[in-house]
C-alpha cells in the first residue's frame, strides 16, 4: 500500500461525518486525489503528500489545477520521520507556488489531522 493511500486511510478515520470519494482519473491530470462533501452541502477537493523532508513535489499539472481553482481546495502533507514536529499540516490550494517554494516552513492553515477535519466540516456553515 502506498503512502499516499495510508494518509487517505488515516484522515477518512478520522473525518467520519465526511463523505469522500477518491479520485483516480487519467483523463484530467492534476486532479486532486479526493473530492470531499460535508454536512454542510458543500464540496472541496483534497491534494495528499506525504514527505520525508520539508519539500513537497507537485507536477506542474497538479500546481495548474490549484492554481486555476483556487477556492474550495486543499493540500494535506503528512511529514513522516523523527522530526517531523507537525506531523498533519493542511495548506489551502490557493498557496501551491508559495508551498512549492518554502514546503513544510511555509505556515499552514490547520495541525493534526483533528483540526483538518474541524476546518472541512465547518466549510459552507
Amino acid at each position: 500500500m502506498g503512502a499516499e493511500v495510508k494518509l487517505y486511510k488515516k484522515l477518512k478515520a478520522k473525518t467520519p461525518k465526511i463523505i469522500w470519494n477518491r479520485v483516480e482519473n487519467l483523463a484530467i491530470p492534476g486532479m486532486p486525489d479526493l473530492l470531499g462533501y460535508n454536512a454542510n452541502g458543500h464540496f472541496f477537493t483534497v491534494e495528499l503528500k506525504v514527505t520525508k523532508g520539508k519539500k513537497l513535489k507537485f507536477s506542474p499539472h497538479q500546481i495548474a489545477f490549484h492554481v486555476t481553482h483556487p477556492n474550495n481546495t486543499f493540500i494535506i502533507a503528512e511529514a513522516l520521520g523523527p522530526c517531523a514536529s507537525n506531523r498533519f499540516q493542511m495548506f489551502h490550494g490557493s498557496r501551491i507556488n508559495a508551498l512549492v517554494a518554502h514546503g513544510l516552513t511555509l505556515e499552514a492553515c490547520c495541525l493534526g489531522l483533528d483540526a483538518c477535519n474541524s476546518w472541512l466540516e465547518s466549510l459552507g456553515a
